[in-house]
């Protein structure tokens, strides 16, 4: 018998057939004609969107196998991480072979894909039945329970030593500065103290993928994933506001002129702008083509924008806008947007919207609470003439579009600390809580629980971080980044919830923090573009030029 680590790589290459019998099958029926006819596609949804998750699980378990595997290269893959391992790979690859949750209520099976002969051979595989038999089982869980009872957790190290000082620093950070007091900021439903934000700056939060020559550290995306996951294991919103500042600085990095980078990055990685993005309107969501926000240049070259934004954060205190709009109402769709850079006064809590043309409205929600949301009304805005972004028209969409893999990317990040956040407060609950004289966790359905918990965010984690390698190789990875938001949201929001079961009744009152876990991981599937949206990008993209 191979040894667990070749046994997963044979396991996922067995679990790679399976996928390649669903694309093609797939195929078969919405690209007849090589690739994917849009009518087709809408009408097989369900399809696409289940070999899009399919597709995404065998990325999360080619992801854990990497990830055992550099581990016992360093010498670092030890009981923990076998557990892990095994309980990852049993439970995947059995809802690859039976029914994989696309969503509550929601399962996609062989025989939605055509692929049920193909899943039988799968599961003949000796690997594969090496896992389903001996890989989530109700021995393996309590094994792994035990030792996170312990305090152990699977292994996290770079092997890095810049990185892994950036974990540290910011774990530590976070622990100090975020976590004590993020529940409380919540209950308020207050923004971030603004000291906080000035410390997160000072630690080079809003410059991590800012060029060394404009005052950033340059790190890439792998760090930028070990930022805003530390964050936001202490609050979904330390970690979300570097997530403006990463969207304003790829837009301007990427598609400024000299004069927009020279003035605006030092300031967007030094803290001292806080930028927001202003992409949505109320009637559009997802479709941008149909985005209707009008600016008009004047005869100074200036502009004026008219029309209405929702769903935008951080507002009132942000002092930058990157407004998509329509510059020439005679294109339609995407060929007439373009991106504005228009700065606005930072509003107080009493004035938050002072300036003439712009007004703006609370949208109050369930969590995500540290820096507001609000719907904005333009009307006459002026912006000033450097500020169309990249000095043309009509590049808005495709300047936007090259910022959605980085701001996926981030989100799963956000994702995944989320998720260890909730595995932190459920599994010291279930240490310290007694029940019928003996604590939760001697429990087999509690301590379940946090073991399948742990395994499926390494997976999640180890998938970001791919898609980070990815992104900082300069490879398009629209399909990695779609799969590390898809997972790790979905991941988020059940370690969230079974977060709250752990805690029982106490879960449900507003004193404790799972409260406020389980509302902030509900919006990760629905923001930076929906788990709908993220699986027909993969779907589409796995079925392009396909026969």
């Amino acid at each position: 018998m191979s040894d667990i680590i070749d046994l997963s790589r044979e396991a996922c290459a067995a679990a790679q057939r399976y996928i390649e019998a669903s694309r093609a099958a797939t195929a078969g029926i919405v690209a007849p004609e090589g690739s994917p006819d849009p009518s087709l596609v809408e009408r097989e949804q369900r399809r696409v969107h289940g070999l899009a998750w399919a597709a995404t699980t065998l990325a999360a378990l080619e992801a854990l196998a990497d990830w055992a595997a550099r581990a016992r290269r360093a010498g670092r893959f030890g009981a923990i991480e076998e557990l892990t391992l095994r309980i990852g790979f049993g439970e995947y690859l059995h809802q690859l072979t039976s029914a994989l949750p696309m969503g509550q209520g929601e399962f996609v099976r062989p025989v939605d894909l055509d692929a049920g002969t193909a899943a039988d051979a799968m599961r003949a595989e000796p690997a594969v039945m090496h896992f389903l038999t001996h890989g989530n089982t109700a021995e393996t869980r309590a094994e792994l329970a035990a030792l996170l009872a312990e305090g152990t957790l699977p292994d996290e190290a770079f092997g890095d030593e810049t990185l892994d000082m950036i974990r540290d620093q910011f774990r530590t950070f976070t622990a100090e500065r975020i976590a004590p007091h993020a529940h409380q900021w919540h209950l308020a439903d207050e923004l971030i103290p603004i000291e906080v934000v000035q410390q997160m700056a000072d630690l080079g939060v809003f410059g991590v993928c800012i060029a060394e020559g404009y005052g950033g550290l340059g790190l890439g995306k792998t760090a930028m994933c070990l930022v805003s996951e530390e964050l936001s294991r202490g609050w979904i919103c330390a970690g979300s506001l570097g997530t403006r500042s990463e969207i304003a600085g790829e837009l301007i990095g990427e598609n400024g002129t000299p004069e927009q980078k020279a003035a605006l990055l030092p300031r967007l990685a030094d803290g001292s702008i806080l930028p927001t993005a202003v992409f949505t309107e109320p009637d559009t969501g997802s479709d941008l083509a149909s985005v209707t926000t009008r600016a008009r240049m004047q005869d100074d070259g200036s502009w004026q924008i008219t029309g209405a934004k929702t769903w935008i954060t951080h507002a009132a205190r942000a002092d930058l806008m990157t407004v998509l709009c329509r510059t020439d109402p005679d294109t339609p769709g995407y060929g007439g947007l373009s991106m504005l850079l228009a700065h606005k006064t930072r509003g107080t809590q009493d004035d938050p919207f002072p300036d003439e043309g712009l007004s703006g409205s609370e949208i109050e929600v369930l969590g995500y609470r540290g820096m507001k949301e609000y719907a904005l009304g333009f009307d006459g805005f002026a912006v000033a003439a450097d500020g169309l972004l990249g000095g043309a028209q009509g590049r808005g969409f495709k300047q936007l579009m090259r910022t959605f893999e980085s701001a996926r990317i981030q989100t799963a990040a956000r994702a995944v600390g989320v998720g260890w956040n909730a595995f932190d407060l459920a599994l010291r609950y279930a240490l310290e809580r007694r029940q019928f004289g003996k604590p939760l966790m001697a429990f087999p359905r509690v301590a379940d629980k946090l073991a399948v918990m742990v395994a499926e965010l390494v997976m999640a984690r180890e998938l970001t971080y791919s898609a980070a390698r990815h992104k900082d190789a300069g490879k398009r990875c629209d399909i990695e980044a779609g799969q590390a938001k898809l997972l790790a949201a979905r991941v988020a929001w059940t370690a969230a919830d079974n977060g709250v079961q752990i805690h029982g009744g106490n879960g449900y009152a507003l004193e404790y923090p799972i409260s406020r876990v389980l509302c902030d991981a509900r919006i990760l599937n629905i923001f930076e573009g929906a788990a709908e949206i993220q699986a027909q990008v993969i779907g589409r993209g796995l079925l392009v030029g396909q026969p």
